[in-house]
């Protein structure tokens, strides 16, 4: 292995450029994308890849960025697409974001200055134990930062003006993926997949430097619906059925001390009722169900299903309809049949100079459906820490060595054609 030639990274500007930029996605919303400011981001980002010499840079009508580096090899080398998405969580407002540079942090809790209520802890945030001497960047409190996944987004434009920069770093065809929608589940509803033409990809989404994941959850979403009886509240007794109270009921008796993502780490999944609507006559729950396996996926189901049931056995005279949908599975199944594309993740991590660590996912990525799409896709760290919560941060180092792990591996693929 050849040393690379110095790096003169821009990721930390064009994070900040990104940031300044509100992409938050909405799951209301019947569209593609979801929110139409997340083009204005998509319009950026095509235009920065076409400066750098990706000529085909091009946002479509879905709010897609795609763009090619043509390879330098004569070599045939597999097509490797990397991966982030464009928009922000719902969960927190991404509009009007004030970044901040905690330049060389020493350990201490980080306080956010435009409102004096939120403060990274130490204590709380472990991984900040890590990043001294780092550069920590934040938002001023009152948004979240938009690490999640703009950090990613900065990192590949970095990455591949870096490639484009230093040719005699040889590579095969690469690919670039932008996404929309992803923080709602539709981050790939509406990919091209031939007009992507990549062969294995990795998403830039995840978190502590040096992590691959090549696991996630598999995720059902589950709807209930209630059918009450009403009646005149006056003239009401043995003719009412609150839809209201039996929902209630319902949540009340799933478990509270297991099975919620309150109560949960590691490999444990969970049932987690995340919203209602209800009225006299008629109540609507919403659940997502997870878990690692698909044995765990079912049982899942199964006990909400015989909790609405022994619930529901106590208001005769009231109905209800449970519906299930598949949402994504574990990207594992997929990258076992594929090992050397998670192998090679693991391998550039290790020469950008960081300890490679391979884990799970207790969530899903992109490279989750893409994987059963026929595009196998691991996922990389990009070095967000605290998404979706105002209390957001990224190390400007984190980001450095997420470019680092990107151009290591575009020419591990190239080395071991």
């Amino acid at each position: 292995m050849k040393p690379l030639p110095d790096f003169d990274f821009t990721v930390t500007e064009r994070f900040l450029r990104y940031v300044a930029i509100d992409t938050q996605s909405d799951p209301a919303s019947a569209a593609t994308p979801s929110t139409e400011k997340q083009k204005d981001l998509g319009r950026l980002l095509a235009a920065e890849l076409r400066d750098i010499g990706l000529s085909d840079a091009a946002l479509d009508e879905h709010g897609y960025v795609y763009a090619t580096l043509p390879g330098n090899s004569d070599k045939a080398v597999p097509v490797v697409c990397f991966c982030s998405h464009m928009d922000t969580s719902p969960d927190c407002s991404g509009a009007n974001v004030k970044p901040q540079i905690v330049r060389n942090y020493q350990g201490d809790d980080i306080l956010l200055p435009a409102d004096p209520s939120q403060v990274i802890r130490a204590a709380e945030h472990p991984a900040l134990a890590n990043q001294i001497g780092h550069d920590i960047v934040t938002s001023d409190g009152t948004t979240l930062l938009g690490a999640d996944n703009k950090a990613g987004l900065a990192e590949i434009v970095d990455a591949m003006r870096y490639l484009v920069n230093n040719p005699e770093v040889r590579h095969g065809t690469i690919k670039v993926l932008f996404t929309p929608d992803e923080e709602i589940g539709r981050g790939v509803d509406k990919v091209d997949l031939t007009r992507l033409g990549a062969d294995v990809a990795y998403t830039i989404d995840g978190e502590t430097a040096g992590t691959v994941e090549d696991e996630t959850f598999s995720a059902d979403a589950a709807v209930l619906t209630i059918q009450g009886v009403s009646a005149h509240p006056g003239f009401a007794k043995g003719r009412m059925e609150n839809a209201i109270r039996i929902a209630a009921r319902i949540v009340d008796r799933l478990p509270r001390d297991t099975c919620t993502p309150e109560t949960t780490e590691g490999r444990d999944g969970f049932i987690h009722p995340h919203g209602v609507s209800a009225q006299l006559d008629q109540a609507t729950l919403k659940f997502i169900l997870r878990d690692f396996t698909e044995a765990g996926l079912r049982d899942k189901a199964a006990l909400l299903e015989r909790t609405v049931q022994e619930v529901m056995a106590e208001f005769p005279r009231s109905s209800y309809r449970l519906e299930v949908t598949p949402q994504y599975r574990n990207m594992k199944e997929v990258l076992d049949r594929h090992p050397q594309v998670v192998a090679n993740a693991l391998e550039a991590v290790r020469r950008a100079g960081l300890n490679p660590v391979k884990s799970s996912i207790r969530g899903g990525t992109d490279g989750s459906r893409l994987s059963f799409m026929g595009l196998p896709c691991p996922n990389i760290f990009a070095g967000e820490h605290a998404f979706h919560s105002r209390l957001e941060w990224v190390s400007v180092q984190d980001m450095q060595a997420a470019v680092r792990t990107i151009v290591h591996l575009a020419a591990l693929w190239e080395e071991r054609a």
